[in-house]
């Protein structure tokens, strides 16, 4: 980090975020489930609060029915997903999550596979990492490894939802919303 960013984080104080993790398997319990345990001591460790964890079936309604029910509820501003963003025929994240966006976030996309690249090279294109907002929800599908949870995290994640990361993170944007539905349901 550069010293003139880091002189400027102190200058706001930190705000904790509500985030809930989902992991998407077929397989894995919350026994066995090395990845969503990554997000866990990450997200504690950064001083947010764990709302909600869960695992969901590779199905469409499972994972649909998680997010909208955690969109939802006023405690929780980001969902982390976790698995299902390969190409098998169960890899589906994508394609349940994608469809409830109201906004595309394609540069987390783009960053995440920068990152993922200097690590594993090439074969990060079988990844398909996506994230976007539901209503006023970040939501953001990470690849089930646990390495791919750690980049996503340490590289991206931390700093969006760190009020303090300069020039610009996510937290200082979340009042804001819902600004187009304050104001008659007019686009801006």
């Amino acid at each position: 980090m550069n010293s003139q960013l880091a002189d400027k984080q102190g200058d706001r104080p930190f705000l904790p975020v509500g985030i809930a993790v989902l992991t998407v398997s077929d397989t894995r319990s919350l026994a066995d489930d090395r990845s969503g345990d990554v997000l866990k001591e990450r997200i504690e460790e950064a001083g947010h609060k764990l709302v909600d964890r869960a695992i969901a079936k590779d199905e469409t309604k499972a994972i649909e029915s998680a997010v909208k029910a955690w969109v939802a509820r006023d405690d929780i501003d980001v969902v982390i997903t976790t698995g299902g963003t390969g190409f098998t025929g169960r890899d589906i994240t994508p394609e349940a999550l994608e469809p409830l966006f109201t906004k595309r976030m394609d540069g987390f996309s783009a960053v995440f596979h920068r990152i993922s690249y200097d690590k594993i090279g090439v074969s990060t294109i079988q990844s398909r990492a996506t994230a976007g907002l539901i209503d006023t929800t970040f939501v953001f599908a990470l690849p089930g490894s646990p390495g791919a949870c750690r980049d996503g995290w340490d590289h991206i994640l931390r700093d969006q939802l760190d009020y303090r990361h300069h020039p610009c993170n996510f937290v200082e944007i979340m009042p804001r919303l819902d600004e187009h539905l304050r104001r008659g349901g007019r686009s801006v």
